[in-house]
């Protein structure tokens, strides 16, 4: 399987290695705009030896490697994705990308899933939005678990997570070494936005379980820090921003329904924090899951979107959902030694 990665940061160089280490995909081309890394070995840059593709910062390795599927880790919003998708698709490539936004766009932005549906299915491709989360912990999983309810009435889930592994845009975009009051006025203007996901993750739910939500309700708070804190590309002192304490509520009339929390911060463990993924569901029988320590964000987001590779090739055309295809299984550690 010929694979084209676009967009070479922390995600898309994970990704990348997955793809080199594998005995069954090929890398073909890396797209990315850094001016460090254009014209260089794309292997070199990993650490692991001349790889014999170098990356461009042209489009035109997609038309001109043929890939079987483009993996897009450039941005988080299907604005910015959607020229990317679109280019791919026309060149008859599937599409994976782990923008948030694209991992249930069909509520949020009807009118561009409804032309990259169509789009995909005119190029008989199929593209595919996933992460760890949304994507997985707070979607997928949930969803899974359901499958042995007979009756649902309410969902409660939680993740509890460490950002230090994550780059810049993600620092950014959850306040981290704002202070408080930049932190109010990012909110303000859009520029800090905490957790992207929530709308996608609640309508990937109320799908698969045929519920229709009424409303949704979110809520953002800086957890401010007591502590000094540093990632390399971030440095929080004692009263600044460390991360953002995100939640949603969906509702169905006046029942809330659904309930994600979601606080994120860099080195949570400074100041005594355990991370973990919990998800409760209640309904004909309780269902109570816990996973400790968290699901590693970066590994996990990595390690899917190459798993969904063969998955993504062998779907129906279309825009898709991670409900709408098999199960996600690991499909690397046969193959990598």
């Amino acid at each position: 399987m010929r694979v084209v990665v676009w967009g070479f940061g922390a995600m898309g160089r994970g990704i990348a290695r997955n793809i080199m280490e594998s005995k069954f995909m090929k890398l073909v081309g890396v797209i990315d705009k850094n001016p460090d890394y254009i014209g260089k070995d794309a292997g070199e840059l990993l650490g692991i030896g001349t790889y014999g593709v170098r990356v461009r910062d042209s489009i035109d390795v997609i038309e001109e490697t043929n890939p079987d599927v483009v993996v897009i880790a450039t941005s988080s919003f299907v604005r910015e994705v959607l020229p990317q998708i679109e280019y791919a698709v026309k060149n008859h490539a599937n599409v994976i990308t782990i923008a948030e936004e694209m991992a249930f766009p069909f509520d949020s932005h009807p009118e561009e899933s409804l032309y990259m549906d169509n789009l995909a299915k005119r190029y008989g491709v199929t593209i595919l939005g996933t992460g760890v989360n949304p994507g997985f912990v707070l979607d997928t999983l949930i969803i899974s678990l359901t499958g042995v309810c007979s009756k649902v009435e309410r969902i409660v889930a939680k993740r509890i997570n460490d950002l230090s592994p994550f780059g810049k845009t993600v620092m950014e975009t959850q306040g981290v070494g704002t202070t408080p009051e930049e932190f109010e006025e990012g909110l303000r203007k859009g520029t800090i936005v905490g957790h992207i996901g929530f709308p996608q993750s609640i309508m990937m739910i109320a799908r698969a379980l045929g519920w229709n939500i009424t409303r949704i309700e979110e809520d953002r708070k800086p957890i401010i820090s007591n502590v000094y804190r540093e990632t390399p590309v971030v440095k929080v002192q004692p009263g600044m921003v460390a991360g953002c304490n995100h939640s949603a509520k969906a509702y169905i009339g006046d029942k809330c329904v659904i309930e994600l929390y979601h606080p994120q911060q860099i080195h949570p463990h400074l100041e005594g924090v355990e991370t973990g993924d919990y998800i409760e569901i209640y309904g004909d029988i309780n269902i109570n899951l816990s996973i400790k320590p968290e699901i590693p964000g970066g590994k996990a987001t990595i390690a899917i979107a190459t798993n969904m590779i063969p998955i993504v090739i062998g779907a129906q055309p279309g825009l898709k959902c991670m409900a709408d295809l098999p199960v996600p299984r690991n499909i690397l550690s046969s193959v990598i030694g």
